[in-house]
């Protein structure tokens, strides 16, 4: 039986496989409290039979929403709400992490009314979905260092509501040019105090917010995502040599904090450093290997057997095929995904994915 399916500890809690669902934003909590839902509940009961499930992206705060009908966390109604998902996760034996997803400059004032923050005063290139429809990225507040410290408190604030709503452990995003990666690259950084500058300078706010959030709810229960890379809401991390001195800088100032794991969506033309920052890190190591324009598959699972990660992150797979470990290791058939059913909706596209019988 390949090491896929065998069981695996997680920092001391047990995993029924190493096949993680990865966090996909699927935009249905609807109604003025972006409250998780019903149908949220039944739709990541169904995908239990992960080894370890990742929330789709959780606003910390107001301001940290970018998109219309994602879900926060950060109000009792919400925290509430989110418990009907643990208890469902958790009665089908599952094990759930929620990720926790500050947006930064993605967004816009007509969604949240408030104007969007990131490190510094630069919109990015292109648009956003509204209920509106597209609408041009604004320039962003840049954060004061009170305000940094604030949005560090709101990212701990949450991953305390999230274990109170029953979370088995949170997950920061840093990657997908978000908040946490716009501090990251020089782009959107380009600060010259000390969150700016140099790589070490650039690091330092993802490195502060995962340590203030390891310090609140235990480091064995914080996960961190990276993307090195990864050209997303207009993020240019092009240079090869700045990307790998600061991803490297990164990894080796996450390591001494004992978090469960480090969690990378890789993109085509890093393995090198994927591998790399796969030796350095001393913990479990996720990877969401770069497969475009084919979805992660069987094939991939491999990549634990070579040692490059220790469990592989299904996204759209896992979206569409709600029994994925157990087709995976059937070798198949697998559903295909439904694009137009991605964002927003129904049950259709959402829980409607039959099971393999």
């Amino acid at each position: 039986m390949s090491t896929a399916f065998q069981p695996y500890d997680l920092n001391g809690k047990r995993l029924a496989n190493r096949i993680v669902m990865a966090p996909m934003t699927r935009s249905r909590a609807y109604g003025d409290g972006q409250c998780a839902t019903d149908l949220m509940a039944t739709y990541y009961a169904q995908r239990a039979s992960a080894g370890l499930i990742v929330t789709e992206g959780v606003q910390p705060s107001v301001v940290g929403q970018g998109y219309p009908d994602t879900p926060g966390v950060h109000s009792a109604e919400q925290v509430e709400a989110w418990r009907k998902v643990t208890d469902a996760v958790h009665a089908e034996g599952g094990v759930i992490y929620l990720q926790l997803m500050h947006t930064g400059r993605v967004g816009h004032p007509s969604l949240m009314g408030l104007t969007p923050v990131g490190p510094s005063a630069v919109a990015a290139k292109g648009q956003v979905y509204t209920h509106e429809g597209p609408k041009d990225f604004v320039t962003p507040k840049e954060l004061t260092e009170a305000g940094i410290f604030e949005t560090i408190a709101d990212f701990v604030s949450a991953a305390r509501n999230a274990i109170e709503a029953g979370f088995d452990g949170v997950e920061l995003h840093g990657a997908n040019g978000y908040l946490i990666h716009q501090f990251l690259a020089p782009n959107s950084n380009q600060r010259t105090d000390g969150w700016g500058g140099s790589p070490q300078a650039r690091i330092r706010f993802a490195v502060e917010a995962a340590k203030a959030v390891a310090e609140a709810i235990g480091p064995d229960k914080v996960g961190f995502r990276l993307s090195p890379g990864a050209p997303l809401q207009d993020i240019d991390e092009s240079d090869p040599a700045d990307r790998e001195e600061t991803y490297a800088a990164l990894v080796d100032a996450l390591a001494p904090l004992g978090l469960a794991y480090l969690h990378q969506m890789e993109v085509p033309g890093v393995r090198d450093l994927t591998v790399r920052l796969r030796k350095q890190w001393p913990a479990t190591y996720i990877l969401n290997p770069a497969t475009a324009p084919r979805p992660t598959g069987p094939e991939e699972l491999q990549l634990i057997e070579d040692g490059i990660a220790d469990l592989i992150a299904y996204g759209s797979l896992f979206l569409a095929n709600p029994d994925l470990p157990k087709r995976l290791a059937a070798g198949g058939p697998f559903s295909t995904p439904d694009p137009t059913t991605f964002y927003g909706g129904d049950q259709r596209g959402y829980t409607d994915y039959p099971t393999h019988d």
